[in-house]
C-alpha cells in the first residue's frame, strides 16, 4: 500500500468514525469530547466487518437476496453503533468529561506544571533553610512547652514567609490577625511583616513610573524622595510633593508582584484543599473558604484603582457621619492601578511610635482606643464601607494627638440588612439575650433546613456566659468562638461578615497595645447606644417613617377592595383557594425529566423481555439458513433495549 492509500485509508476511517460517533452522540443525547467520539468510532468500525462476516456466513450463495443483505447490513451496523456506545458510556464511567485536561491545553498546562513543580521546590529549600525541616521531622518534641525550638520557630516562620514572597507575606499578616488561633509569640514574630520588606531598585522603580505616569515625572511632581517611607510586600510608599505645593504619598506596586502573586495563590489554594480533605481541623476550619476569601482580597488589592475608590467612599461616609479619624483624599488623576497618588497624614504609624505612646498619659492612650474603635463601629454600622485590616501600621498618631487611617486596599462592604442585623445583634450580646442574637446573626447568615434553633440559642446563651459574663475581658476569641457555634449547626458565615469578625479582632490587639486596661465591652456599649440614638432623632424617625408609608401607600390603596372581595367571597360560599402545582420552571424541568426516564426505562426493559423471547422462539420463517425472522427481530430489539439503556446510563457518570 503507497503513501496516497494509506491516506485514503486513513481519512476513511476518520470520516466513518466521526460520522459513527455523531450518530451515537445523537442516540444517547450527551455531548462528547472529539477525540472520545473518534476513539469509539474507531472501535465500533473495527467491529463492523468480523460481525458482518458472521452475518454473511449465514447466507448462501444460492439463496442470497437483496433485502436480505440490507437487513443484515442495517444488523451489523446497529450491532456496531451498541458496541461504541458501550465503549462510550464505560469511558464517561472511569474517565468523566473534565477529569483530563484537554489536549490543545496540553504544552500550557505542561508549562505551568514545571513553574509550578519549580516554585514548590523553591518555597521547600526556602522553609528548610530557615530551619523549619527540622520543625517537621521533630514536630512531637519541638511542640512540648519545655522544648527550645518554642521560642525559636516563630521567627523562623516570619523569616521564611518573608523570604517566600508577597502572597505568603499576606498570609503571615492575616495570621497574625487571629489571636483567637496562634499564642502570643506567633502574633509577634508576624506583626513585623506588616511593613517591612526590601525596597525595590531604582531602575524598577523608574520603570514603574514611567509605565503608569507615561511622562517624566517633572510634569506632575515638584519634588520626588527616592528613598521609600515604607515597604510592603506588594507595594512600597514614597513622599512627593504635587506641582502647587501639595503633600502626597505616592504608593508604588512592585514589577513582578502580580505575576508573583497569581502563581503562589494557585499553589496556596492548591494547599489549602488537600489539607481540608486529609485533616479534621481543615474541615472545620473551612479552609478552602477562607483562602478563596484571602484570595480574593489579595486580588483586589493589586489594583490601585480599587482602593481609591474605597478612599473617596470612606471619606465621603466620614463626613457625613463624622468620623472621628482622618483619612486621606486620593488624587485620581494621577492614580492607576499599578500607582496610587493620596493626600500624606503627618504623623507616624502606630507601629513605629511605641516610644510617642509610651510617653502619653494614660487617659491619652485610653482616648485613642476609644478613637480606633468608633472609627471602625462607625464604618460599619452606619456607612456600610469599613478598613477590614486594622492593624497598627494603618493606623496613623497625628501630630495634635488624633488618629488617622491609611492603606484602604483590603475594605469590606455590607449592604443595609446585613448592618442591621449587626446593629441588632451587637446589643443583644451585651444584654446577654441568646433569643435576639440568635434571630439576628439567623437573618444575616440565612437558616438552614434542619436547624435547631433551640441548640443554637443554648449555645450562644453559654459562649456569651463565657466570654461576656462579670469578671471577663473581651477578647478576639469571641469572634473565632461565634463562627465555630455558627459552623457546628449548619450556618455559613457570609464573606461579609466574617470580614467584620476578622476586623474587630486586629483591632482588639491595636486597643490592647494602646491601653492594656481598656474595657471594651463597655466602650462598645456607650458607643452603639450612641450611635443608636443619633438614628431615633425626631429628623431621622419622620424620614424613615416618611419612607415606609411611600412604600406601603399602593399597597393600602388596594386593601380595602380586596379585603371586600374576600368578604363577599366567603359570604356567598365561593370562597376558595387555587393552588397551582409545579409552578416553578425548575419543578416542570425536574418531574418532566423524571418522567422520561421513567417512560425510557419501561420502553428499554419491554424491549429486553421482547428480544429474549423471540431469540428463544426455535421454527418459523428462515431469513437465512441459521436465522429465523423472530430471531432477527430479537436482535433488533435487543440492539434498541441496549441503546435505550446505556441513554439511561450516560448522564448518570456525566460530572455535574
Amino acid at each position: 500500500m503507497n503513501a496516497a492509500e494509506l491516506l485514503t485509508y486513513g481519512l476513511g476511517i476518520v470520516v466513518n468514525s466521526t460520522i459513527l460517533g455523531l450518530g451515537a452522540q445523537r442516540l444517547v443525547g450527551v455531548r462528547f469530547s472529539v477525540p472520545r467520539l473518534l476513539i469509539a468510532g474507531a472501535v465500533g468500525l473495527a467491529a463492523v466487518n468480523p460481525i458482518l462476516n458472521n452475518l454473511a456466513g449465514s447466507i448462501s450463495d444460492d439463496r442470497i437476496a437483496y433485502g436480505q443483505a440490507a437487513l443484515l447490513l442495517i444488523l451489523g451496523w446497529a450491532a456496531a453503533i451498541l458496541i461504541m456506545l458501550i465503549v462510550l458510556v464505560l469511558a464517561e464511567a472511569f474517565v468523566p468529561t473534565g477529569s483530563l485536561v484537554p489536549v490543545r491545553l496540553w504544552p500550557t498546562v505542561l508549562r505551568a506544571r514545571v513553574r509550578r513543580s519549580l516554585r514548590y521546590l523553591q518555597i521547600s529549600r526556602i522553609f528548610v533553610r530557615h530551619g523549619l525541616g527540622s520543625f517537621i521531622r521533630h514536630r512531637s518534641a519541638i511542640l512540648r512547652q519545655d522544648s527550645p525550638w518554642t521560642e525559636e520557630l516563630p521567627e523562623r516562620l516570619a523569616a521564611a514567609l518573608e523570604t517566600a514572597g508577597p502572597t505568603f507575606v499576606k498570609l503571615g499578616q492575616l495570621m497574625a490577625t487571629r489571636r483567637d488561633l496562634l499564642p502570643p509569640g506567633y502574633i509577634g514574630a508576624l506583626g513585623r511583616l506588616h511593613d517591612q520588606a526590601a525596597p525595590m531598585t531604582a531602575d524598577q522603580l523608574t520603570r514603574v513610573l514611567l509605565a503608569e505616569l507615561r511622562t517624566p515625572l517633572e510634569t506632575h511632581f515638584a519634588a520626588f524622595d527616592h528613598t521609600p517611607l515604607a515597604c510592603a510586600s506588594i507595594a512600597q510608599v514614597h513622599a512627593a510633593t504635587l506641582l502647587d505645593g501639595t503633600e502626597v504619598v505616592v504608593k508604588v506596586q512592585r514589577s513582578d508582584a502580580r505575576e508573583l502573586v497569581a502563581r503562589d495563590l494557585d499553589i496556596v489554594n492548591r494547599l489549602a484543599k488537600v489539607i481540608e480533605a486529609r485533616t479534621d481541623w481543615g474541615r472545620g476550619l473551612g479552609l478552602s473558604a477562607l483562602v478563596e476569601g484571602f484570595a480574593v482580597s489579595l486580588r483586589e488589592e493589586l489594583d490601585f484603582r480599587i482602593e481609591a475608590d474605597n478612599l473617596a467612599s470612606v471619606a465621603a461616609e466620614g463626613r457625613e457621619n463624622a468620623a472621628p479619624v482622618r483619612t486621606p483624599e486620593p488624587f485620581r488623576e494621577l492614580s492607576s492601578r499599578r500607582l496610587l497618588v493620596m493626600e500624606r497624614l503627618p504623623g507616624e504609624a502606630l507601629s513605629r511610635s511605641r516610644r510617642r505612646i509610651a510617653e502619653l498619659d494614660a487617659a491619652h492612650r485610653s482616648a485613642l482606643a476609644g478613637t480606633a474603635l468608633e472609627a471602625l463601629l462607625r464604618q460599619i454600622l452606619l456607612g456600610g464601607t469599613f478598613h477590614a485590616d486594622p492593624h497598627p501600621g494603618n493606623l496613623v498618631l497625628l501630630p495634635d494627638g488624633g488618629l488617622g487611617m491609611i492603606d484602604f486596599g483590603s475594605v469590606g462592604r455590607l449592604d443595609r440588612p446585613t448592618r442591621r442585623s449587626l446593629a441588632r445583634l451587637l446589643p443583644a450580646l451585651d444584654r446577654g439575650d441568646p433569643l435576639v442574637a440568635a434571630d439576628a446573626l439567623l437573618e444575616a447568615a440565612g437558616r438552614p433546613e434542619n436547624l435547631n434553633q433551640t441548640g443554637l440559642e443554648r449555645d450562644l446563651g453559654e459562649l456569651i456566659a463565657r466570654h461576656l459574663g462579670p469578671g471577663t475581658n473581651l477578647d478576639a476569641r469571641l469572634f473565632g468562638a461565634l463562627v465555630k457555634v455558627l459552623s457546628r449547626h449548619g450556618l455559613t458565615v457570609p464573606p461579609q461578615l466574617a470580614a467584620v469578625f476578622r476586623a474587630l479582632g486586629t483591632l482588639e490587639g491595636v486597643l490592647t497595645d494602646l491601653d492594656p486596661g481598656f474595657d471594651l465591652v463597655a466602650r462598645a456599649r456607650e458607643l452603639c447606644w450612641s450611635m443608636m440614638a443619633d438614628r431615633i432623632t425626631p429628623d431621622a424617625v419622620r424620614r424613615e417613617a416618611t419612607a415606609e408609608a411611600l412604600t406601603l401607600l399602593p399597597l393600602m390603596r388596594t386593601l380595602p377592595r380586596r379585603l371586600d372581595h374576600l368578604l363577599d367571597a366567603a359570604e356567598n360560599g365561593r370562597f376558595s383557594v387555587r393552588v397551582r402545582l409545579f409552578a416553578e420552571e425548575d419543578d416542570r424541568r425536574l418531574i418532566s425529566g423524571l418522567v422520561q426516564q421513567l417512560v425510557l426505562a419501561v420502553l428499554a426493559a419491554t424491549s429486553g423481555v421482547m428480544a429474549t423471547r423471540l431469540l428463544g422462539i426455535a421454527g418459523g420463517p428462515m431469513l437465512t439458513r441459521s436465522m429465523s425472522l423472530y430471531q432477527f427481530i430479537g436482535y433488533c430489539l435487543l440492539v434498541i433495549a441496549g441503546v435505550l439503556g446505556l441513554r439511561l446510563l450516560a448522564p448518570v457518570f456525566r460530572r455535574g
